[in-house]
């Protein structure tokens, strides 16, 4: 793996909330969550949750299928 993508990995965890967020998305597997469900799981409101899976997207830690759908790890991630 290279540097920079570590190092975009870690920082986009070096948060409590996002922590929080990547955890539920381990505990749920290949299946993934619904960015609403994480929202009410985790009681975040919707433009906080936004701000917080970009920077999962960015660093590639999360995948949105299509609109409506789960968001996942990408296989590389996945336990």
């Amino acid at each position: 793996m290279k540097k920079t993508v570590v190092l975009a990995s870690l920082g986009a965890l070096a948060q409590e909330t996002r922590l929080d967020v990547f955890r539920l998305l381990v505990q749920a597997g290949s299946g993934g969550v619904a960015a609403g469900e994480i929202g009410d799981r985790l009681g975040l409101a919707l433009p906080t949750l936004s701000f917080h899976l970009a920077q999962f997207k960015h660093a590639g830690l999360v995948l949105a299928r299509r609109q409506g759908a789960p968001l996942s790890m990408p296989r590389t991630m996945t336990p």
